[in-house]
């Protein structure tokens, strides 16, 4: 796997010289000329783009959306993720932020659990022509400020930043309402939050912490035929589905964007025989893993 890319590194590959702060920065699209494809790769990094006037894919994890309008991009430093261009020359905004840079209230309002960054969210939203009249406003006024040299201008880019975070929650999809407050709903909630702090896996050298229903419910508290109850009760679905289901989304971005061996990738997914991997990855996917390296990305 590639090492994770900084804000620094990635100015520097699209020669733009050093950013003007390490936690966050913002451009014009415009005015970072063409570097070639956009790598997929892991970056230290958030990043909240709107993309105009162009038609391209954007990769994530093992996911790839046709861009043909006007986009809102969400990456976080979890998912690698990749941009290609097929036609037209982008233009719109760019905002690049750390881990550091996100405060208490920034992370629990707007980041953190937020579905556009949550793994397994939304991270592509397809606005109309006010909302994206709205965003390029924010926008600008967060170019500005970066040229500021009021004293508290990096509270303000943080207002800016959840102000266009906010926009955007208005046009995600609304999630299913599982009965909030509920113990089933409170249990359930904090089991897919440790179940997605466990991915993506970063070297071969680190098997999954975590990886059955008994090991998790362990982990909580709680009898594993109770964890079972909650999730099927407000989610539809089992522990080992939800388990299940991570792994195989795991595997087959390993698969597709890495260079790890199939025994490596399975050693890390819990399995510590080669074949037991195959026959679980052929379960949940009607193919080998081996032939799903090998065939080319599917639209989706």
């Amino acid at each position: 796997m590639n090492p994770r890319e900084t804000i620094a590194e990635y100015y520097q590959r699209y020669g733009q010289g050093r950013p003007d702060a390490s936690q966050v920065s913002a451009y014009r699209l415009e005015d970072f000329a063409a570097a070639g494809p956009f790598p997929h790769i892991r970056r230290d990094f958030y990043k909240i783009k709107l993309l105009c006037n162009v038609q391209g894919i954007i990769s994530y994890a093992d996911q790839r959306v046709a861009v043909q309008g006007p986009a809102l991009v969400f990456a976080n430093p979890l998912i690698p993720h990749s941009w290609e261009r097929l036609s037209g020359s982008a233009t719109g905004f760019a905002c690049l932020f750390t881990e550091e840079f996100i405060t208490r209230q920034l992370k629990t309002t707007s980041v953190a659990g937020s579905p556009l960054f949550r793994v397994g969210g939304t991270p592509v939203l397809f606005p109309g022509p006010a909302a994206v009249g709205r965003f390029s406003d924010l926008f600008e006024q967060l170019l500005a400020e970066m040229q500021s040299s009021y004293v508290h201008k990096y509270d303000m880019l943080r207002n800016y930043v959840q102000l266009i975070l906010h926009e955007s929650l208005k046009l995600a999809p609304t999630a299913p309402c599982y009965q909030p407050g509920t113990s089933a709903a409170r249990l359930s909630a904090l089991f897919l939050e440790l179940l997605d702090r466990q991915f993506p896996l970063a070297t071969p050298q680190h098997p999954l912490p975590l990886k059955n229903a008994n090991e998790f419910a362990r982990q909580l508290a709680v009898h594993p035929n109770h964890l079972n109850k909650a999730l099927k009760e407000t989610t539809g679905k089992t522990t080992t589905a939800h388990l299940a289901g991570k792994m195989v989304d795991e595997a087959k971005a390993l698969l597709r964007h890495s260079t790890w061996s199939m025994a490596e990738i399975g050693y890390c997914l819990g399995f510590e025989h080669a074949s037991n991997f195959n026959l679980f990855f052929k379960k949940h996917t009607g193919q080998p893993p081996n032939r799903y390296r090998r065939q080319p990305g599917v639209l989706s």
